[in-house]
């Protein structure tokens, strides 16, 4: 039975607080007392490899899901008990949007429209995510990306103060990945809450505020970028031919050099500008490029990876995607729109 525990009083400032969320299916803890706070305005990306619980945490934000243990609220509301005062200020964009196949884009977002006090204009709004020339074409017809495109705009259309975006920019192409970020954007200038769920690290680097990285329903990281990405032991690295001499450079900059990866390579030391003097020095005098240069903060792949890459879920992950990982980056995940 969900735990009967009394919440502390809500805080004004605080969207979405969630003490202690413990979710089972059957024998499997899905979710495993999670905390996690998200301020008025903010944008949260909750990352983790599949399997990590992302899903199961945002369906008992939004009430789909009844918690076996632990509290949430929403605005101050509980998503169940609540649902009443609570659903006609929350938008949800989830992957598979349940719109019925034979309907039409207009209308399907005019009766979205018509739950609302106060809607935003759906013709206006089928313009701004690009449907306009598709309105009159009925969902089952539409690309991946137009449907996608077509949730968001439910998801917004009631002008809501928390919206949750479950992957929002999948299958879309580049262009259209641009003004879905820039949609996403205009929403942060308005103060709405935004829970975005991704598995594409520069979106979250983009749109984020703060990030939470959860892995086997246990929250294990969570700060801004900035936070995450403090690195406590300096390195630089960069891209050249494979099979450098690194003992040579090492002697030559008087700091440990590791070739990682065919032809990339890492420098023991923080990214002090006469150390990377010397290593261009050094490459130059011998005829090599550099391909690539990075110093300074980890990237928050890297900190992804070295938080989670060790677990069934990652590998599980990245065999399914054929090696690639669950990081692929959004230029080589985007397709038809």
């Amino acid at each position: 039975m969900p735990d009967a525990a009394a919440p502390p009083p809500p805080d004004p400032d605080t969207a979405i607080a969630v003490r202690g969320l413990t979710k089972r299916y059957g024998t499997t803890t899905a979710v495993a007392e999670l905390d996690l706070e998200v301020r008025v305005g903010q944008t949260l990306a909750l990352l983790g490899p599949n399997g990590a619980g992302k899903t199961t945490t945002v369906e008992c934000c939004t009430g789909y899901r009844v918690p076996d243990a632990g509290s949430v609220r929403v605005l101050g509301l509980d998503p169940r008990r609540d649902r009443t005062r609570l659903t006609p200020r929350v938008g949800v964009m989830l992957q598979e949007g349940g719109v019925y196949p034979h309907a039409y884009p207009d209308e399907v977002l005019r009766l979205f429209a018509a739950f609302h006090r106060n809607p935003l204009d759906p013709g206006h709004l089928l313009e701004r995510v690009g449907l306009t020339a598709s309105r009159r074409t009925r969902f089952r017809d539409l690309s991946g990306g137009q449907q996608q495109r077509l949730c968001l705009a439910l998801a917004l259309v009631g002008r809501p103060e928390v919206v949750y975006l479950d992957e929002p920019t999948t299958g879309l192409d580049v262009a259209a990945r641009r003004s879905t970020w820039e949609l996403i954007t205009e929403l942060q200038d308005d103060g709405v809450t935004i829970v975005l769920t991704t598995h594409l690290l520069d979106e979250a680097e983009a749109l984020a505020d703060r990030v939470a990285i959860i892995d086997h329903g246990r929250l294990i990281a969570a700060g801004t970028l900035a936070e995450l990405t403090a690195d406590e032991h300096p390195t630089v690295t960069f891209s050249s031919r494979p099979g450098l001499d690194t003992a040579a450079l090492a002697g030559s900059l008087g700091v440990g050099v590791t070739e990682e990866d065919s032809g990339r390579y890492r420098l023991d030391a923080d990214n002090a500008p006469e150390l990377l003097v010397a290593l261009t020095t050094w490459l130059a005098a011998r005829g090599e490029r550099i391909e690539q240069l990075r110093a300074g903060r980890s990237s928050l792949e890297e900190v992804f990876l070295e938080l989670t890459e060790g677990t069934e879920a990652a590998r599980d992950t990245r065999r399914a995607d054929g090696g690639a990982g669950l990081l692929a980056r959004s230029s080589d995940a985007g397709t038809a729109a």
